[in-house]
């Protein structure tokens, strides 16, 4: 059976169109203020006990444009990046960046200096929006970078004045206040003492609104340029699937965990909930398991967002089976793969079936979605309208139904390139079509099952995390002769990462590298696990062979 075939009778049987849905605005900014006009007494955010709706949100925006453009200068084109967790600022922020055509750069708070130093040289980043927290990390990176400008933001920042000044007396109390050292860094408070007015930016579909960064088999990360284009095209898809059995989204209220630097939560927060004029219900720490079940108990929620290793952590909560699932009618999942024993778990526990999806930074970033309704637990749902998919062998021969190769993707979704990167790009879009690196097969109804990655990235709760950048960080260390880093399996993340070394100083401890790692290395990317080897197994040419180590570990 023609692949081809499969994936237009499967959504035939599902419902869904074939062809690309109408984009929701020709902009991003006109997409967000469309729903601003529409609803702006709606609530649109929520986060530490505090709720803005779309307007309020919207004039928060408009003050830090206008103090971007008129107290710093800045240009339609130019980088600013957000260094922050799931905060208010977040949003109003990218809004801010939207109205007068700057183009966002999502950074991880947890970054090290050293991964900073790469992302904001690469990207020219001129300004950095950063949580007081980090903020030290940041100023030891300044120096080797572009950065003109630091503004740091507070949690509490928009907070009304007697619970802000409540709770930073409480903060100090309890130790959790940053103590910043006087330097030449902005207060996140002061952009809100600006004027609304600013010069609007008029934005075309084919202007790059995000900079998102994701690694290379080869080493340095690179910049996946995002346009408004296939940002509102992916709503668009997206949305299309959502509403094909709920006929009643608009002002759902939805849980959004995980992290808006991540490129799943970024879309969701800024695309698709906005699309539905709905309530998105932030947390800031979704590894304070406690704290984030609190956080939510008080709300009805319809919507819930997550990946295998946060569900698995909420179920093992004593206080998760409490919560009221009674108006809880979609669950998504994306980032990672997710357990069938899981999804099974949740669905008892919730009563609301998981709908899993895949994607990829590259394709802004949605690819395939599960139905809702036709739920296939263990396959990454069916091609999203306006998605074309084929599955090639080593060769290039496309193959047939039930036949495994690389996944290849065509669409309006996909980026428009690698940033300052067109060797890259070269290599990754052919002819039109999106290379994944993924190994899949699709079925007779035209589902899509991911096999295996053709690439060598482990995937730690979702964040993807790349050998080579791991390896070149710890060959640096004097008694590391040479290093490999393979993906193991773990309950919670998925995957954790080991590291095979050969070392030079027979004394050197696994702690040791540990220790060193957590000096260069976000958190999640820190090996869990530190193998000594006499030697690694090579190629002819001299390559690490990872998948020999795999296939060792495992036995």
């Amino acid at each position: 059976m023609l692949l081809e075939q499969a994936v237009k009778e499967g959504r035939e049987r599902v419902g869904l169109p074939c062809g690309q849905p109408i984009l929701p605005a020709q902009s991003l900014i006109r997409f967000w203020s469309n729903t601003v006009l529409e609803s702006p007494d709606k609530p649109a955010f929520s986060c530490l006990g505090q709720t803005l709706s779309y307007g309020e949100v919207d004039q928060i925006s408009r003050r830090i444009a206008s103090y971007l453009q008129k107290e710093l200068g800045l240009n339609a084109g130019d980088r600013i990046a957000i260094q922050l967790p799931n905060l208010i600022q977040y949003p109003a922020i990218a809004v801010a960046a939207w109205h007068i055509g700057l183009v966002v750069v999502n950074t991880n708070p947890m970054y090290s200096s050293r991964e900073l130093i790469h992302q904001f040289n690469d990207a020219g980043v001129k300004v950095v929006f950063v949580l007081d927290k980090f903020y030290d990390t940041v100023r030891e990176a300044l120096p080797n970078t572009p950065i003109e400008c630091v503004i740091v933001v507070r949690a509490l920042d928009l907070l009304p004045a007697p619970k802000r000044i409540l709770g930073g007396v409480l903060m100090r109390l309890t130790g959790r206040w940053a103590k910043i050292k006087a330097g030449d860094w902005i207060p996140f408070p002061d952009l809100l003492k600006s004027s609304c007015t600013f010069q609007a930016y008029s934005a075309k579909l084919d202007d790059i609104c995000t900079l998102q960064y994701t690694g290379g088999t080869t080493g340095a990360s690179k910049g996946v340029m995002l346009t408004n284009k296939s940002v509102l095209s992916n709503i668009a898809q997206c949305l299309t699937v959502l509403s094909s059995r709920e006929k009643s989204l608009e002002y759902s209220c939805v849980i959004a965990p995980l992290p808006m630097y991540h490129i799943y939560s970024y879309a969701l927060c800024l695309g698709i909930i906005p699309a539905i004029k709905g309530h998105s219900v932030l947390i800031p720490d979704p590894r304070n398991i406690s704290a984030f079940i609190g956080s939510i108990k008080q709300y009805q929620f319809n919507i819930f967002t997550g990946l295998n290793s946060l569900f698995v952590a909420l179920m093992e909560h004593p206080k998760f089976k409490h919560l009221d699932f009674s108006k809880l009618r979609i669950t998504l999942s994306g980032g990672m793969a997710l357990m069938e024993s899981v999804a099974e778990n949740w669905q008892k526990a919730t009563g609301c079936v998981v709908s899993e999806g895949y994607g990829m930074t590259e394709a802004s970033p949605v690819v395939s979605m599960n139905p809702l309704g036709f739920q296939k637990i263990g396959s990454a749902g069916m091609p999203i309208p306006g998605t074309e998919i084929k599955v090639i062998d080593e060769k290039g021969v496309e193959q047939e139904v039930g036949g495994e190769g690389e996944l290849c993707v065509r669409g309006d979704q996909v980026m428009k390139g690698y940033w300052h990167c067109s060797e890259k790009t070269a290599e990754t879009i052919v002819d039109g079509w999106l290379h994944t690196g993924d190994i899949v097969k699709i079925d007779e109804q035209g589902f899509i099952k991911v096999v295996d990655r053709l690439k060598d990235m482990i995937i730690v709760s979702g964040f993807n995390v790349y050998p080579n950048e791991l390896e070149q960080a710890l060959t640096v260390h004097p008694d590391v002769s040479q290093c490999a880093a393979i993906g193991v399996p773990d309950p919670k993340a998925g995957e954790v990462v080991k590291m095979f070394v050969v070392s030079a100083n027979p004394e050197l401890t696994e702690d040791q590298v540990i220790e060193y790692c957590k000096q260069t290395m976000a958190g999640y990317k820190v090996p869990k696990h530190v193998e000594f080897r006499d030697q690694l197994p090579m190629s002819n040419v001299g390559k690490v062979l990872r998948k020999d180590l795999r296939v060792e570990d495992a036995s």
